[in-house]
């Protein structure tokens, strides 16, 4: 069933117009013309838009009773241009976002949709919960256009038996990608098992990968190796493009031929396996140089994910960040942290060079009281200036209607009510990737 939107506003042709525009988007609408009957209502919304003065019960009793009875639901306040202290005072009580009178039709929609996105991103936390114990990972989280084209790409490799080659900057979530892989695929019965090509002395290498056979040197006995213990299912060769270079032949043999010789033994056991192999860096120059094999590239990259950096992700950073804090909590027996507007502010600010991996360890420091970490990490400096903050602001809107319109700078252009040159300039400017 379509989201249901309640609409609180005293003004009877403007609530009556506010209902026809979001039914016309989709939506189902009820108005109201005053708060208290909207909190009476038998309905219970997925998002409640409100006016904020009002006789009687205004906008902000509005939000607080509807944080109090439904803290998952989205509330979005309509300010008069006198009213623009009490929005922002609104806003960090839990505001999801507040349109200032005249407003655009379309910014509004865009607007609903963001905090809808928002909600459903919240019970997808609630859901994971559950799994807290099992997994402290926090999945593939998140509902930006990149997470989206993630879960995608996988669910579309996952059931193939091509070997898989999956890239992108430390900390990215590269491992979560390789068992999600795993986890889909026909082999998910089959053991998952991974090996640190980086962690690993090229003197073991050969052994641990092939295995050996009791006597192949002093005190050995039977060992398999990796390729062998992921027969039938999936051998993940983490940071591959350390891997050393006397090693690339032989694992390519192997993998040409589905089989493993063991160190000390001259018979081939054959192999049923998937190979996901991840790097941090593009293999491809390396293979110009020769520091990696470009045939073992070719053999390995059957098909490639290339895994977003968090910095691109949009407010999924504030979902990701909201679930590690969350976990954290839960470990260490404290109640989660409010997390205000101000903060949400600073976490879409910051470039998170670290990724996933510092946003965790930040998260966890705010969970415990101790807030984001400052050094060279820390995040980037409020803007001072208004010209500043209104540069980011315009910057975050641009970032959502991109994100609303997959990319098209045509639809996102006529969205925010610009010209799609100026729009391609302001992307320039502010860096923003499409």
């Amino acid at each position: 069933m379509n989201p249901l939107i309640h609409v609180v506003e005293d003004d009877r042709d403007h609530r009556h117009a506010l209902c026809d525009l979001i039914e016309a988007a989709g939506y189902r609408a009820e108005g109201f013309a005053e708060g208290g009957a909207a909190l009476a209502a038998t309905t219970r919304p997925d998002l409640v838009l409100t006016d904020l003065r009002m006789p009687g019960m205004d906008g902000q009793a509005v939000l607080q009773a509807v944080r109090e009875r439904d803290p998952d639901c989205p509330v979005v306040l309509i300010s008069g241009h006198g009213d623009l202290a009490q929005a922002v005072q609104a806003m960090r009580a839990g505001a999801e976002d507040f349109l200032e009178k005249p407003y655009d039709g379309m910014h509004l929609l865009t607007v609903i949709e963001r905090g809808l996105r928002t909600r459903a991103a919240r019970a997808e936390i609630g859901r994971l919960q559950d799994s807290i114990t099992r997994r402290d990972d926090g999945g593939l989280l998140g509902q930006s256009a990149a997470i989206t084209a993630l879960r995608s790409r996988i669910a579309a490799l996952a059931p193939t038996d091509l070997d898989i080659l999956v890239t992108g900057e430390t900390g990215t979530g590269k491992e979560l990608v390789a068992r999600a892989l795993h986890e889909s695929s026909t082999r998910a019965s089959g053991p998952f098992v991974a090996l640190n090509c980086a962690a690993l002395p090229e003197s073991l290498f050969e052994i641990e990968i092939f295995g050996h056979v009791a006597g192949a040197f002093p005190g050995a006995q039977d060992k398999p190796g990796k390729l062998e213990a992921a027969s039938g299912g999936t051998l993940m060769l983490d940071e591959v493009e350390a891997m050393p270079a006397a090693i690339q032949p032989k694992l390519l043999r192997a993998l040409q031929e589905r089989a493993v010789e063991r160190l000390g033994e001259n018979r081939l056991r054959p192999l049923d396996l998937r190979i996901v192999a991840t790097s941090k860096t593009d293999l491809r120059p390396l293979t110009l140089d020769g520091s990696f094999r470009a045939d073992l590239f070719y053999r390995l990259a059957g098909a490639e994910i290339a895994v977003e950096p968090l910095r691109s992700l949009g407010e999924d950073i504030i979902l990701i960040f909201s679930h590690y804090a969350g976990l954290a909590a839960a470990r260490y027996g404290r109640e989660v942290p409010e997390l205000d507007y101000p903060l949400k502010q600073r976490l879409l600010r910051r470039s998170w060079p670290g990724n996933v991996r510092e946003l965790k360890a930040a998260a966890e420091r705010f969970a415990l009281g101790l807030d984001i970490p400052e050094g060279s990490a820390a995040p980037l400096a409020a803007p001072e200036s208004l010209a500043d903050r209104v540069a980011a602001f315009e910057a975050r809107e641009i970032r959502l209607a991109l994100e609303h319109c997959r990319g098209n700078t045509e639809r996102a252009a006529k969205a925010l009510g610009m010209a799609r040159r100026t729009l391609n300039d302001k992307i320039s400017r502010y860096g923003i990737r499409i």
